[in-house]
């Protein structure tokens, strides 16, 4: 069954039945529409206490159910400015050292930090000797991403790409899954220097957003596409915490960190542990922040 299941990733019209399930998941449709969450709901163990609205049949589409707000309280942000906070509920795929440019995926397979990024190695070289951590959503977790630490947002990038799906048989068969992928890549500047969030699409994610941008895909592209943001005369600035972005159906998040800016991630942060929004995630290097961003700096110029 797994190899049907791969043969069939390789074949089927993902783009296609990815736009359909969005579009039928962004219709109202009444008792359809509450019906089906609500199996989804349970299926799924969704736990709806802790939603901001917790009537499931307060929502007009599917949609508005799977980008679900949180109770005010209900994901408190690590206080210490020397710990970042884990961007989203999940559960790690994989992470550790960018070692000469690469990423690990899973036994036999990794990719590149430059084909992940878009191909700009302007944007990639920054991250040679950093970290990197891999962060699958399941259906039931809540999908909005939010920041690990405060920053100011330098550069978007579109990446066209397939729509594999992105769960853990797939990350362990299909080659450079994260770097094939449709994907929209956010990098900023932060007090430990460049941060990237890639936020990777997949079978049936039917949307990427920003909270700037707001739906960047669909439509999907046919090249890559990047907007420049480091000039603007009133900068995108997001604090730790605050949402940057969200999945209209699940997908992964890739975190790049430079060298010296993590010192080590947090306790429990491993392969298949599950992760928690706001709670700690990585420390922070106790080196000269300072020096390491200006050294990112001169590298990203080059």
């Amino acid at each position: 069954m797994d190899k049907f299941f791969i043969f069939l990733q390789y074949v089927m019209p993902k783009h296609a039945l990815s736009r359909l399930v969005g579009w039928l998941a962004a219709k109202p449709r009444g008792i359809v529409t509450r019906t089906f969450i609500n199996w989804f709901a349970d299926k799924y163990r969704v736990n709806m206490d802790e939603a901001a609205e917790p009537d499931t049949s307060k929502y007009a589409s599917f949609n508005d159910f799977f980008t679900r707000a949180l109770k005010d309280g209900a994901r408190p942000i690590v206080a210490d400015d020397k710990v970042l906070a884990h961007p989203v509920d999940g559960a790690v795929s994989q992470c550790g050292p960018i070692e000469s440019g690469r990423i690990f995926q899973a036994k036999g397979h990794d990719f590149t930090a430059q084909e992940l990024l878009g191909g700009d190695s302007r944007d990639s070289d920054v991250y040679n000797n950093g970290q990197f951590a891999t962060i699958y959503l399941s259906p039931r977790d809540y999908h909005r991403i939010h920041m690990p630490i405060k920053g100011t947002l330098r550069k978007m990038t579109y990446v066209p790409g397939d729509l594999f799906s992105v769960n853990p048989l797939t990350a362990q068969n299909v080659p450079r899954l994260f770097a094939r992928n449709e994907r929209v890549v956010a990098i900023f500047d932060t007090e430990i220097g460049p941060m990237a969030m890639v936020l990777v699409g997949a079978t049936i994610v039917a949307s990427i957003e920003t909270v700037w941008a707001g739906t960047v895909t669909p439509p999907a592209g046919k090249q890559v596409f990047s907007w420049d943001y480091d000039q603007l005369a009133e900068p995108i600035v997001l604090d730790k915490g605050e949402e940057m972005g969200r999945f209209k159906l699940g997908s992964t998040v890739v975190l790049l960190f430079g060298e010296n800016a993590i010192e080590s991630f947090a306790e429990g942060v491993e392969p298949q542990a599950p992760t928690v929004m706001g709670t700690p995630f990585a420390h922070i290097a106790n080196g000269d922040v300072e020096q390491n961003v200006e050294q990112d700096a001169e590298q990203t110029e080059q």
